[in-house]
């Protein structure tokens, strides 16, 4: 009988290529079950990687975290939910603006992104830091 392997976070995160926020913002929204053990001894199986890849799959075909869920308490029975159609000249959509300096700006759809609040965040500072480090290194130039 083979003994299922037992992940730390850092394991869970490194073998999905993902960032610990957004497991624990997962697991926040329910969408994804909490690790068994307590503190120190938590530890996350083979179900929550079953859990992740199939969240991380249903996100790319432009679900929200709440449809996510209610296909996670089926266990992924019955039909697989339709891929999202791409957008066609005359159809509305809610982009996410970030303004990053005058004559700068860079447009988001949130839903094709798949980025959680955090990481949205996260990719604004960086967007904002890599501007102010280019316009610093032009500025020193002679």
């Amino acid at each position: 009988m083979e003994r299922e392997r037992k992940l730390t976070l850092d394991e869970l995160c490194r073998l999905l290529d993902l960032p610990k926020r957004t497991v624990r913002y997962y697991i926040q929204q329910g969408v994804l079950d909490r690790p068994e053990g307590v503190s120190r001894g938590a530890y996350y199986t083979q179900r929550h990687v079953e859990q992740l890849l199939a969240i991380r799959k249903w996100r790319r075909a432009g679900l929200s975290l709440e449809r996510i869920g209610e296909l996670l308490e089926r266990d992924g029975r019955g039909p697989l939910p339709p891929e999202t159609p791409r957008p066609k000249p005359g159809d509305v959509e809610v982009w996410s603006r970030l303004l990053v300096a005058r004559g700068v700006e860079l447009h988001l759809e949130p839903r094709e992104t798949g980025f959680t609040p955090e990481e949205f965040k996260r990719f604004a500072r960086g967007v904002m830091e890599l501007y102010r480090r280019i316009v610093a290194e032009r500025e020193e130039e002679p």
